[in-house]
C-alpha cells in the first residue's frame, strides 16, 4: 500500500513538472511564420484525474473527524457559555440539525452517566436517577435543589462538567484518530498537506 501511494505521489510531482515546463516554453514555440505555435496541452481537469482521486481517498478518513472535531468543540463552547437549563435550546439554536434531539441526547447522556454510578457503587442514588428521568432539562436543576436541599455541593456545576468531560474525551479521541491518519500518509512517503490539497481539488472545495 506504501509503495502504490509512493508512487502516485511520484507521478502527480512529474505531471506537474511537465505542465509546468510547457507552460514557460511555450512562448519559445514559434512556426515559420513566426505564428506561436499551440502547445497540446495533457493537463486534465485534476478533480477527474485518477491518481488525484486514490490520493484524495487517503484524506477522506481524516477530512470526516475534522468535522466531528469541530462539531464537538463548537458544542463544548456553547455548553460551556450557557446556564443548564438553556443548554438544549442554544444548541437547538446554533447548531440546527433536523436528524438530532439535543433534548433527548442530553437527557440520555445523564441517564447513562447516573445509571453507570450506580453500578460502580459510587455516591449516586435510585431515586435521583428517578428525577433526572421525570424532569425536563429547564427545571432539573431546580427540581434538584428542591428535592435535596441537603445536598453539599452544586447541580448545576455537576450536571454540566458531565457534558463537558464527555465532549473532552470525544475532542481528544478525534485528535488521535486524526494524528494516526496523518502518521499513515507519512509513512507512505507523502506529506499530508500535499493529500489534503489534492482531495480539496478532486471535492470543489476552495
Amino acid at each position: 500500500m506504501a509503495e502504490t501511494n509512493k508512487k502516485l505521489y511520484m507521478e502527480m510531482q512529474m505531471d506537474e513538472l511537465k505542465a509546468s515546463l510547457e507552460e514557460n516554453n511555450e512562448d519559445l514555440n514559434t512556426d515559420n511564420n513566426n505564428n506561436k505555435v499551440e502547445v497540446s496541452s495533457k493537463k486534465k481537469n485534476k478533480s477527474n484525474d485518477e491518481k488525484n482521486i486514490e490520493l484524495a481517498k487517503m484524506y477522506e478518513d481524516i477530512a470526516e473527524y475534522e468535522e466531528e472535531l469541530e462539531g464537538f468543540e463548537k458544542e463544548l463552547e456553547i455548553i460551556n457559555v450557557n446556564a443548564f437549563n438553556a443548554i438544549s435550546a442554544a444548541l437547538t439554536s446554533e447548531l440546527p440539525d433536523d436528524e438530532r434531539n439535543y433534548e433527548n441526547e442530553l437527557k440520555g447522556i445523564l441517564i447513562a452517566t447516573w445509571t453507570h454510578k450506580i453500578e460502580m457503587k459510587e455516591l449516586a442514588s435510585q431515586e435521583m436517577l428517578e428525577v433526572i428521568k421525570s424532569s425536563s432539562l429547564n427545571n432539573l436543576i431546580e427540581t434538584l435543589n428542591s428535592t435535596y436541599p441537603e445536598h453539599d455541593g452544586d447541580f448545576e456545576k455537576e450536571l454540566k462538567s458531565i457534558f463537558i468531560n464527555r465532549l473532552n474525551m470525544l475532542i481528544e479521541i478525534k485528535k488521535e484518530h486524526i494524528k494516526e491518519e496523518v502518521d499513515d500518509i507519512y509513512i507512505a512517503g507523502l506529506k499530508p498537506s500535499f493529500v489534503k490539497r489534492i482531495y480539496k481539488q478532486v471535492h470543489g472545495i476552495k
